[in-house]
């Protein structure tokens, strides 16, 4: 009997390890040992970058907001007419293309004279479209003006406020507007870094795109003008409308700017293998610009590449960890967004960066955002999104080890995850769970009938022995008792 309690006792312990294994939260996780990280942290390194004469540079990455290079970057300066590229785009963002600017009285009189203009008159009339060309082409300061108080509804400081409000919600922090046009006032600066974050919103707009790599337009007939105004872009790395010596291939438009406090100025966007970069320069002499902008542009593509994250993203693969609770449902409905990319050095490889999650972003169709760096700094984002699909199967436990007892139903849309989710980060602010699936309940389950079915077959065949040993108990009884008969018998006989 004791050794059919061992083995029963036995029956159970393995069934308890089944359940150990098979309940543990299944994670997503960096597939690299603590000893392969640290070696990567030694061996990342960011290319060291060129000499270029500007006063302030910087070079950023479109698509992720990586600064790849950066000179001087925080100083604020006397932008000049790259002020423009947050006047066209407020007036993109406020307004339609079809819209009729009048030309005021301010707006002719006050932005002319030896500054750059296409010379409109009093009362003239144009469409919005017609002015923003005038203003990224020819760098003319009175439709400049007279967008601004169009855009300000009559308002020309409220167009100012407009353009400091847009500042503060694009991240610029070296920043303060005091015109629309760019023109010298000691109350009217930028840093370098903050034009780049300016002109990396603007180039996100199409119609922006579109104007800025322009090279001739022509103004048709106006009510003050019976002649077209045909309107050249001034940047020399998209137009030979000044020289042939300053074009380059991968130029897709900027803007210029010069004033005798400022120097020149220059933003500039190019593209090439993938990657579409803004440069900035400011304070620079007279040809450095462009000489500048050349330097940075060659040095960038070609010491970096781009990645996308959806297709070169395999560290994180089903573990026994449970540290990592934004993959807990990953399989059922939610995938890397495939859009996503991040920049990095050209030696490096794609797992050398280093990554974490953020819950900051989230919402009914973004799950989390994977936060990669290398070398310390940020390198891109990839958002974790949701793909429609419905899901058959749902995490029983919090991120913060409990379990849920007060509603029985299974939900299983993604807005009730990531409402889970997002109530789970906000009590416990933890990053670790406990989900078990409905294939782990079907595996815990079979466990356990395979045990009892065997305890079964323990308790038939202990009862059959049981039953074989009495039987056999009562032959050796009657055999005994007629033995003992046929000695009697003997005995009795003599």
């Amino acid at each position: 009997m004791k050794k059919i309690i061992k083995r029963v006792t036995g029956v159970f312990l393995c069934v308890a390890m089944a359940v150990g294994i098979f309940g543990t939260t299944s994670a997503y996780a960096e597939g690299t040992d603590a000893s392969t990280d640290n070696t990567q942290e030694q061996a990342a390194q960011w290319p060291t970058g060129p000499e270029v004469q500007a006063g302030s540079a910087i070079i950023m990455d479109a698509a992720t907001g990586t600064v790849l290079y950066e000179k001087d970057a925080d100083t604020p300066r006397y932008p000049a007419s790259i002020t423009k590229i947050m006047t066209t785009l407020l007036a993109l963002e406020n307004c339609n293309l079809d819209e009729i600017v009048h030309f005021s009285a301010t707006a002719v009189y006050e932005n002319e004279g030896g500054t750059s203009h296409i010379a409109r008159d009093l009362d003239e009339e144009m469409t919005l479209e017609q002015c923003l060309y005038a203003i990224m082409l020819e760098s003319a300061n009175e439709c400049s003006y007279a967008v601004a108080e169009h855009v300000g509804g009559g308002d020309y400081q409220k167009f100012i406020d407009m353009m400091n409000a847009k500042a503060a919600e694009l991240g610029c922090t070296n920043t303060h507007f005091n015109n629309c046009n760019g023109l010298p006032d000691p109350n009217h600066v930028v840093s370098a870094r903050d034009m780049a974050l300016i002109s990396r919103e603007a180039i996100k707009n199409s119609m922006f795109r579109k104007i800025v790599g322009t090279v001739r337009y022509e103004i048709p007939p106006t009510n003050k003008h019976a002649d077209p105004t045909p309107l050249n872009n001034h940047h020399q790395m998209i137009s030979a409308y000044k020289g042939r010596q300053n074009l380059y291939d991968y130029c897709i438009g900027g803007k210029t700017g010069w004033t005798s406090d400022a120097g020149n100025t220059l933003v500039t966007f190019a593209e090439k293998d993938g990657m579409t970069l803004i440069c900035v320069v400011m304070g620079c002499t007279a040809g450095g610009q462009y000489a500048d902008t050349r330097t940075l542009f060659d040095y960038c593509f070609d010491n970096f590449k781009m990645y996308n994250v959806a297709q070169n993203e395999t560290r994180y693969e089903k573990t026994q960890s449970s540290d990592n609770t934004l993959f807990t449902e990953w399989n059922a409905f939610a995938k890397v967004d495939d859009s996503a990319q991040i920049i990095l050095p050209a030696s490096a490889n794609f797992l050398d960066t280093q990554t974490e999650v953020s819950y900051d972003q989230t919402s009914d169709s973004i799950l989390g955002t994977l936060v990669y760096s290398y070398d310390g700094k940020q390198v891109g984002t990839a958002n974790v999104v949701t793909t429609g699909a419905e899901v058959t199967e749902y995490p029983f436990g919090e991120k913060s080890g409990t379990v849920q007892s007060e509603d029985n139903s299974m939900q299983n849309d993604a807005s009730a995850t990531a409402e889970s989710r997002n109530t789970t980060k906000n009590d416990t602010g933890k990053k670790s769970g406990i989900s078990i699936s409905k294939n782990k309940l079907l595996l815990i389950g079979g466990g356990v009938a395979a045990a009892v079915m065997i305890i079964l077959v323990i308790w038939f065949l202990h009862n059959n022995i049981r039953r074989f040993h009495r039987r056999k108990e009562r032959r050796d009884r009657r055999y005994k008792t007629i033995k003992n008969n046929r000695k009697w018998n003997k005995r009795g006989g003599r």
